[in-house]
């Protein structure tokens, strides 16, 4: 572990303690490290073009928009090999809120993502991207029936 030392004003140390807090870090270096970490992981997703990432795809539409909601669905259906779950929530009598896991190469999950976010009556939109190494990987896990093996994906978070 090496250490750093930071100097900052008082205001903004003030405004971390209460931040470190109220997260429930144990102190201050868990939250310095937490944050870079998250630093890091934005600006490896923000500068990724290539590679396989996770990604968590969020947005607020308003369903009464003419057609919105086949839409969505159909672009979801015309890229189905990168959703891997949605959730939909009712937020209002007019609005709701979907939250759509995406995994796949980098630059199809961003494509997706720009493309329904610029849907007319998509509000709010935001991509949470995480860089991803994956293996296809044949072993055994102790949940497996009789201790049998099949082929499946791994995928680790790159940060």
């Amino acid at each position: 572990m090496e250490r750093i030392t930071i100097s900052i004003d008082a205001e903004l140390a003030a405004a971390f303690d209460k931040l470190v807090a109220k997260r429930g870090y144990a102190n201050r270096s868990e939250a310095v490290r937490d944050l870079v970490r998250a630093a890091l992981a934005a600006e490896e997703a923000r500068e990724a073009q290539d590679g396989h990432c996770v990604a968590n795809l969020s947005y607020v539409f308003n369903h009464h928009e003419r057609d919105l909601a086949e839409r969505l669905t159909a672009l979801q259906h015309a890229h189905h090999d990168l959703p891997v779950a949605t959730m939909h929530a009712h937020l209002d009598h007019d609005h709701c809120m979907e939250s759509i896991i995406l995994r796949g190469a980098t630059a199809a999950v961003r494509a997706f993502a720009d493309a329904l976010i610029a849907e007319r009556g998509v509000r709010h939109g935001l991509l949470n991207l995480v860089s991803v190494e994956m293996s296809g990987d044949d072993h055994p896990h102790g949940h497996a029936a009789h201790g049998s093996s099949a082929m499946h994906l791994h995928l680790r978070p790159k940060t």
